[in-house]
């Protein structure tokens, strides 16, 4: 009897020796858990990892540290959202990429700048963490603008995020500008020379133009009229159902800009007839003695990247339209942007293949797991087009590229470029039903214009020649603060620019 009570005790105290032991190893593996949580979510653990050359130094002068009250804010404050928000899956996943980047991958081969920018900070600043700190939005201390914008975020909050507008208040660009940037476009003075007289054109071949009272010239390019397919085939690599059906059409003769317009071109534009006022209505046909032009941009439209011969980027279609009509004021001739057909025409130069060089889309695109292991060989596009695989994220200067047949540069990328037609996907199907289209410029009416051409974060596929888009003027004024939003300046895109067109005078053979 005794016996059996000692082993029915010694068998509970084992039991219980156990559960207190699973106890006691539950409680050091959740400390130990808890600590590594910390340790791992510690500034100084974030930087042994993220050694790239802006993490540290721009986030010591941004006002997440450097700022009146003291208070600092720590790397996983905005890169991680806060606990309840899915804390720990997040950390989970950006700890598993950090992982492999660093055994598998070269930190000196990641192109940083890119990384910097808006679409790819979405993937690793939560907009749940930003509210989690700034609760008022509407603090006393807060700007007019800044109550109209912070207006506009609570109307649009599915589109919208913080960091928008916010971009580089956790790690400092001294390029970046959130306000109206009133010194933009000012040129030192220097002793040059200023042309007095625009080109005289006497024929039908490639000049030099000279703007009037400027230092600024530019090549156009002859390009003889004819007749062309235009549009892809059904059979054409990764084309868009509204790049069809293929029609025959036929553009007259016209001069084209050999590259796209520089930033040394329309700030010469921008110099001569911008506004400090908020003068934004100008008909876009009305004629007068002076045209006026725009009104500084908010924040810096070049990006930082540079200027001179770099294209002029972010101004709207109605900026680039102006533009045109004051070229065309200083130098008596036609210039006007490219109609979608003159554009195409001159983006082929006689080809009819989905580039105006040798090769297919699906050779060239890098979309897809496999693509990005093996690589393509881009040896001939790269040679003449600006885009995703050799752009380094930025725009590049014309002289990187050849020249197509037509002598003319990077109409498949670097900038996609503004055409004059208003958009319609289904103006290729009214087009295909005439035997031949004359000159074709697109529907009476539209809400958006076409804009033709990839740009140089365009995959391949979006570089053929007959690749189109349109105009998205809601979305590319997202995060302008103004009441109302500006009509020169768009705050939400960087990739699109022009190129101009001039008309041949009758009288010229």
């Amino acid at each position: 009897m005794k016996l059996k009570l000692r082993k029915k005790l010694t068998g509970k105290r084992l039991y219980a020796g156990f559960i207190l032991l699973g106890a006691i190893a539950c409680v050091v593996v959740i400390s130990l858990g808890n600590k590594a949580m910390e340790y791992t979510s510690t500034d100084d653990y974030c930087m042994s990892c993220h050694v790239h050359p802006h993490a540290e130094q721009s986030w010591r002068l941004s006002t997440h540290y450097n700022n009146k009250s003291g208070v600092i804010v720590h790397c996983v404050e905005c890169h991680l959202p806060p606990k309840g928000h899915g804390h720990l899956a997040a950390k989970a996943k950006h700890g598993f990429k950090d992982v492999y980047g660093m055994l598998f991958k070269d930190s000196a081969d990641y192109n940083w700048e890119e990384k910097r920018k808006l679409e790819n900070a979405k993937k690793f600043v939560y907009k749940d963490a930003c509210l989690k700190c700034h609760q008022n939005l509407f603090p006393t201390t807060l700007s007019p603008e800044g109550d109209d914008a912070h207006l506009y975020y609570l109307t649009s909050k599915e589109e919208l995020r913080c960091i928008n507008c916010h971009l580089h208040v956790g790690h400092h660009d001294p390029n970046a500008k959130h306000e109206h940037n009133l010194s933009f476009g000012q040129l030192a003075k220097e002793d040059v020379q200023i042309y007095e007289e625009p080109a005289s054109v006497e024929s039908f071949e490639n000049f030099t133009e000279k703007i009037p009272g400027t230092s600024v010239s530019f090549e156009m390019v002859a390009v003889p009229g004819g007749t062309f397919q235009m549009g892809s085939p059904k059979d054409e690599p990764l084309r868009d159902e509204d790049e069809g059906p293929v029609f025959q059409a036929q553009v007259s003769n016209f001069w084209m800009g050999k590259v796209e317009v520089s930033w040394e071109e329309y700030l010469a534009f921008f110099n001569a007839t911008s506004s400090q006022g908020r003068k934004e209505e100008v008909a876009v046909d009305e004629e007068v003695d002076g045209i006026t032009g725009p009104t500084p941009p908010w924040g810096a439209p070049d990006q930082g990247w540079g200027r001179g011969a770099r294209p002029a980027i972010t101004m709207s279609w109605h900026a680039a339209n102006t533009y045109c009509r004051w070229l065309s004021q200083k130098t008596g001739k036609k210039y006007r942007l490219p109609t979608e057909a003159e554009w195409e025409y001159a983006c082929r130069a006689g080809t009819q293949t989905p580039y105006p060089f040798e090769g297919s889309p699906k050779d060239y695109s890098s979309k897809g797991i496999l693509r990005k292991v093996f690589s393509p060989d881009t040896t001939t596009i790269n040679s003449y087009v600006a885009y995703e695989q050799n752009s380094r994220g930025m725009t590049k200067y014309p002289d990187e590229v050849q020249a197509n047949a037509f002598g003319l540069k990077n109409l498949p990328g670097n900038v996609a470029e503004f055409c004059l037609d208003y958009y319609d996907s289904n103006i290729y199907q009214t087009y295909s039903e005439q035997q031949l289209v004359v000159n074709p410029r697109g529907p009476a009416k539209g809400r958006e214009h076409v804009i033709r051409g990839g740009s140089f974060s365009s995959d391949a596929k979006d570089v053929r020649s007959a690749a189109r888009d349109f105009t998205k003027t809601k979305a590319w004024l997202m995060t302008d603060p103004q009441m109302p939003k500006s009509i020169w300046w768009y705050s939400d895109v960087v990739e699109v620019g022009f190129r101009v067109v001039c008309e041949v005078d009758e009288t010229i053979e």
